[in-house]
């Protein structure tokens, strides 16, 4: 692999990264309640805590797997 192919790459991987970044950044603002939904799960003791986002987690997944489909669709691959 030569230094330009490397270099295109972690452009391309800086640009996907200030994307989602963004899109965390907005979906922050509208208020939704993602981590906070009920199934969520948060565990507290009284010097650890641990929180697993499960139906956050599947929720998100559901949406980006249809957004992701109907580009790929409209793309025509």
């Amino acid at each position: 692999m030569d230094f330009s192919t490397l270099g295109k790459g972690i452009v391309v991987l800086g640009v996907v990264l200030v994307v989602v970044g963004g899109l965390i950044w907005v979906l922050g603002r509208t208020g939704l309640p993602l981590g906070r939904l009920p199934g969520d799960v948060q565990i507290e003791g009284e010097r650890v805590s641990c929180y697993v986002p499960i139906v956050s987690m599947i929720l998100l997944s559901l949406v980006l797997t249809v957004v992701l489909n109907i580009i790929i669709r409209l793309l025509g691959r």
